[in-house]
């Protein structure tokens, strides 16, 4: 059984009967954090689409991360919020959010990217994509070694994201990732198979 948990990320959709389908999702198997992933909406309108999202996770003990937004998560006091290279300094999301927020930075391909997150106060770093994602386009596409890498050397655990199957998924559970970031292989279809099909795989 290995140590690498789901990291489980939202459709830019979250409105509608998504609660419930979130709610299939959660209970299917073990999820250990989820994002919240909007784009275009103001502050308000995010935070009244995250408010039943949020109770559900934590009803379910998950933990709620707000994508690129340390304004939006510290209106929500979510458990984390996730920066991409473009959204801001983690040590300044640290100073405005406190010490007990998860911050996970994007890294791409990078070591180099990795590491100065690790320096600035990263609490885990994410790679990819590491394959053809139709959620979010990427020109960067790391090689299974540089988990291997860092899952060798640094204790802060990383993310392993882009177009992750339960078809695809063991070459990075096997190298050392600690999560696996999946949106399109669990929304794109029967959520709660999706993330039993994933479990099983991680069950090993």
């Amino acid at each position: 059984m290995s140590d690498c948990q789901l990291y489980l990320i939202s459709p830019l959709e979250v409105g509608g009967d998504f609660p419930a389908r979130l709610e299939k999702a959660l209970n299917a198997g073990p999820v250990a954090a989820f994002q919240l992933r909007v784009k275009g909406l103001d502050q308000h309108e995010a935070a009244r689409l995250a408010e039943p999202l949020q109770a559900l996770c934590v009803q379910l003990d998950v933990a709620f991360i707000v994508n690129d937004d340390v304004a939006l998560a510290k209106r929500l006091k979510a458990d984390g919020v996730h920066l991409g290279q473009g959204d801001g300094d983690p040590r300044e999301a640290r100073e405005e959010l406190g010490r007990d927020t998860q911050i996970g930075v994007t890294c791409h391909a990078s070591r180099h990217l990795a590491m100065e997150a690790g320096d600035a106060g990263a609490d885990y770093v994410a790679f990819g994509a590491f394959f053809p994602s139709t959620t979010k386009q990427s020109e960067h596409q790391p090689e299974l070694e540089l988990v291997q890498w860092w899952s060798g050397i640094f204790e802060i655990p990383c993310v392993a994201i882009g177009g992750i199957t339960p078809e695809n998924c063991a070459p990075l559970v096997d190298a050392g990732a600690d999560f696996l970031a999946v949106s399109g292989a669990v929304w794109n279809g029967d959520e709660g198979a999706a993330i039993k099909a994933f479990t099983e795989v991680l069950r090993g």
